[in-house]
């Protein structure tokens, strides 16, 4: 009688397992045939200075408001850089879930600058596998700090192609070919064409924390200029709580538009030229639908 019960128990195991098998088999099969948007690339609109390929939502608006402060080489006597900033203000408004508008005013050199993303293509898996996800980004701004320019001598325009792939849930790499044009440049004898090659990266150590890091290379002739200028290289952690994101980042650019930190980095890491620096960011929502369907 045991070896009967043992030998019915040892079949419906067996009869369970098969089905389990079945069931998974066929789940999976279904999963092969949906298209998976890979989400979450970047935690901002931003990866430090440059955009990434993150648009805002639709119907949400971000609130930015971007500091940077003094060279940290400045010496105690400027406290290390703290005793001096510079602001961006910015709005972003996502027109669609693909494409943002936004709008911004910085202190230096009193900037209003101007731009919009439209994201073409979405990293996917499943059905149709998207190994990478392209964002198209276009700029323009008013220098308004020289009163005696005309103003289409003040104006500058940016048009960017960011390239990026997740790679996994921790890393992700982005690339940002960059075209960027002066009606005049600050600095006599410089180009007013300047290409130029962003690479940028996020790495998550927890669920709200991330490393992330960018380099500008800028295509410029040599000896070209009576200033410097040197490639934009900045670091930093990005910190989410809720609505809001933190960047905490140290930057050898003062400027926080492409404009100024892609073509007018007159600081370098090897000499100590360094500013601390912090984007906060704010999403406030107006999509009534998601709201009732919130409460």
């Amino acid at each position: 009688m045991k070896l009967l019960r043992l030998m019915l128990m040892l079949t419906c195991s067996t009869t369970v397992l098969y089905a389990q098998d079945d069931l998974l088999s066929e789940l999976s099969k279904q999963d092969s045939m949906v298209t998976v948007p890979v989400s979450a690339t970047f935690k901002s609109t931003r990866v430090v200075n440059g955009h990434s390929v993150e648009t805002m939502k639709k119907k949400h608006l971000d609130f930015r408001i971007s500091h940077r402060f003094g060279r940290l080489n400045s010496g105690a006597y400027q406290f290390f850089g703290l005793d001096q900033a510079t602001m961006r203000m910015g709005f972003e408004y996502g027109v669609t879930d693909d494409f943002m508008i936004g709008v911004g005013r910085s202190t230096s050199q009193k900037v209003y600058d101007f731009f919009g993303k439209l994201k073409v293509l979405k990293q996917s898996e499943g059905a149709r596998n998207i190994p990478v996800s392209v964002t198209l980004f276009g700029g323009t701004g008013v220098a308004t700090v020289n009163k005696e320019l005309e103003f289409q001598d003040k104006l500058y325009y940016s048009a960017q192609v960011l390239i990026a792939r997740k790679f996994g849930e921790r890393l992700s790499l982005q690339l940002s070919p960059t075209f960027l044009h002066r009606n005049k440049p600050e600095v006599l004898g410089d180009e007013k064409v300047l290409l130029a090659l962003g690479i940028g990266g996020r790495f998550k150590l927890s669920k709200r924390v991330s490393l992330n890091g960018e380099y500008f290379y800028t295509a410029r002739e040599k000896n070209t200029v009576t200033a410097p200028y040197y490639d934009s290289m900045s670091f930093g952690v990005d910190i989410e709580t809720g609505g809001h994101v933190f960047q905490l980042h140290f930057t050898n650019s003062l400027g926080m538009i492409e404009k100024q930190f892609i073509g007018e980095t007159a600081g370098t890491w090897g000499k100590g030229d360094i500013h601390y620096g912090f984007n906060i960011s704010r999403t406030f929502s107006f999509d009534k639908k998601n709201k009732k369907a919130a409460n």
